[in-house]
């Protein structure tokens, strides 16, 4: 099967030879697809190929599809009554202490069968599709129980199968102490570290192993303990960390070797060099920060200054970023991180392709990669940004296959 995208006005790639924020702008170009690969990128005066399929891009512009490296799209119900409390002057934190937060979206999960929560999140994934997101890393986290969490986990393999969205799955179970274990949290550490990730890495139901590290939830040698523990499993290592208080969760990703460390709001410097010094990767969740009502954002370009390769994600989850719109994330990321638009391309498809282990066919076009790809009805890369809080995709393509197309 061959496809042409052709009269595209501007094909947008990282430059994978000249390094982090240098881009690749072709001008009036088609692009070829063959077998859902990318085969080659050709000029308009060269000779068209004979093609099965024919989309038009109409002077449109061609982006790698975003890739989402940090989300929780699997929960039952909807937190607006949080959000209402936070507009009333109640923290996150304060929700939290109280009993909502994390361990509402548990009480809520635990009482929903699998298949109606499967339902609701079939449905809810599509919209990632709508805003020219191809894949995303996709967590585990609502259940805290052994069974709960394994059903979390099923759900996101199960729909891996059924639709067009790729989700890979990291197992969340260090999300929260739950309700049954507040008086005795090492002893529901020991069920995460001898019960939960064993049964994980047998099932084969994830690749990563995450865990909030932060003052509240896990302490640095509880995380310590449990990711090293999945490390063991061979589960990769990512981490929330350093999000409301400075806690040295950037510090232990980089003494580890987690592939991630996410949130980074109060890291410090020494964390910062250390996970340039390591390689780990800052996912960085500016939506979060805005949606929550603070002040503070990631220090991105102390990051970025330092070696680091930066990536941005939605957080999209029912209490503390509930949004699908990676392109409002590049608002929010060029204005509170000071990120420039050919840095927000690398933050949101080749970087997070990276931090998935999966640059080698995702993240960025170029011959012999996954055609994972979204056209765009914007002018030129500025305007993605600029023009905030609209959805500018045109069609979204998925393995050389038309996953989402606008109306009208």
């Amino acid at each position: 099967m061959r496809i042409l995208i052709k009269n595209i006005s501007h094909l947008f790639t990282p430059d994978l030879r000249a390094g982090y924020g240098k881009i690749i702008d072709k001008k009036n170009v088609h692009l070829l697809i063959h077998d859902g690969k990318i085969e080659k990128i050709f000029e308009f005066h060269d000779s068209t190929p004979e093609v099965d399929q024919v989309i038009n891009a109409s002077g449109k512009a061609v982006l790698p599809g975003f890739i989402d490296a940090h989300t929780h799209p699997v929960f039952w119900k909807t937190r607006e009554d949080e959000f209402v409390m936070r507009i009333q002057g109640k923290s996150y934190e304060e929700i939290a202490a109280a009993g909502g937060g994390i361990r509402n979206s548990v009480r809520k999960f635990r009482e929903a069968e699998k298949e109606a929560i499967k339902k609701v999140t079939r449905r809810r994934i599509r919209s990632f599709l709508e805003y020219g997101v191809t894949t995303i890393e996709a967590k585990s986290g609502y259940g805290l129980s052994t069974v709960d969490e394994i059903k979390s986990l099923e759900i996101i393999n199960e729909l891996n199968e059924e639709q067009p969205l790729e989700m890979i799955p990291t197992f969340l179970g260090a999300h929260e102490i739950p309700d049954e274990y507040r008086n005795d949290r090492q002893a529901y550490v020991e069920l995460v570290c001898s019960e939960m990730i064993p049964l994980v890495a047998e099932r084969k139901l994830a690749r990563y192993c995450d865990v909030f590290c932060e003052k509240g939830v896990f302490t640095a040698d509880e995380s310590r303990r449990i990711l090293t523990t999945a490390q063991k499993y061979g589960l990769k290592a990512r981490i929330h960390a350093d999000e409301l208080a400075p806690f040295g969760g950037a510090e232990l990703a980089a003494e580890i070797g987690a592939v991630t460390a996410d949130h980074l709001v109060q890291t410090s410097e020494a964390g910062i060099k250390a996970m340039a010094e390591k390689g780990v990767i800052p996912v960085l969740l500016p939506g979060t920060t805005f949606f929550l009502g603070k002040d503070k954002y990631a220090p991105a370009r102390k990051m970025i200054d330092a070696g680091c390769e930066v990536a941005i994600s939605t957080d999209f989850n029912p209490g503390s970023s509930t949004t699908q719109n990676i392109q409002l994330i590049w608002t929010i990321a060029a204005l509170k991180l000071k990120m420039l638009p050919e840095e927000l391309l690398w933050a949101s498809t080749y970087i997070p392709a990276k931090s998935l282990s999966s640059e080698d066919r995702i993240g960025a076009i170029e011959p012999g990669k996954q055609a994972d790809l979204v056209i765009l009805d914007i002018p030129n890369l500025n305007y993605l940004p600029y023009h905030y809080g609209m959805n500018h995709t045109f069609m979204t393509i998925k393995k050389g296959v038309v996953v989402f197309t606008r109306s009208g």
